[in-house]
């Protein structure tokens, strides 16, 4: 069977908090599609419902109302176990703040996804080391983050998020809090990523990182404003 040219679907997407006695809508009927390959920066002022969107894309909340497609599964019909998996396998996720566990080497935050899939240590660290020599950390694969750069930390996050070899890579501001030739080593890593292959989903505030993008789409007020090529 041949699988969609869309990897990511969301229909008619609704998402609404419940504030106390008040619904506060987040997405109000957000449509969009992602293909395979596809490299793609999310873009919008704050409360705009950046994050909101990349938690739905990402299977870490599920809609109010609506449907979001991943690899043609409807997750929004998902079990909490069930979107853990197909977490665990389909998506790898680098965040602004890195999200590095402290008392852990960068090794050994590389293997953490692994360790959720159930693969055997030794494949863990061989594939671990694999990945820090892939971002360039081979040689600081037994310091811990605090010994790190906030470069050399966002590559070892970075790493992170190959482990289980996922189809995509969520990327919540992942230049935020670096510099600008720090942050220029990042998105050219990202951008070879796509080159082989993998689907980029970037929310960034900045027009001169969400250039590397081939289609970047403004979301305000909880909808999609336009989408630009």
């Amino acid at each position: 069977m041949q699988k969609s040219k869309h990897i990511i679907e969301l229909k008619s997407v609704k998402k609404i908090y419940r504030m106390g006695n008040v619904d506060v809508p987040a997405l109000n009927g957000v449509s969009m599609t992602v293909n395979r390959g596809e490299f793609i920066a999310i873009m919008g002022p704050s409360g705009s419902g950046k994050s909101t969107l990349m938690n739905m894309v990402g299977c870490l909340d599920v809609p109010t109302v609506g449907n979001i497609f991943l690899d043609g599964k409807d997750i929004a019909k998902m079990s909490e176990s069930a979107l853990a998996q197909i977490r665990g396998r389909k998506i790898g996720f680098v965040f602004q703040k890195f999200n590095l566990l402290s008392t852990l080497t960068a090794l050994e935050n590389v293997t953490i996804p692994m360790m959720f899939q159930n693969i055997e240590e030794s494949k863990r660290t061989k594939r671990a080391i694999e990945l820090l020599k892939i971002v360039g950390l081979d040689d600081r694969a037994h310091h811990k983050p605090s010994e790190l750069s906030g470069g050399q930390q966002q590559r070892v996050a970075m790493a992170r998020s190959l482990a289980n070899d996922p189809e995509v890579i969520l990327a919540d501001e992942p230049t935020g809090n670096l510099d600008t030739k720090t942050g220029k080593e990042v998105i050219n890593i990202l951008n070879t990523l796509n080159k082989e292959g993998k689907t980029i989903i970037m929310v960034t505030h900045d027009p001169e990182v969400a250039k590397f993008a081939q289609r970047i789409v403004y979301i305000k007020d909880g909808l999609i404003n336009s989408s630009k090529i």
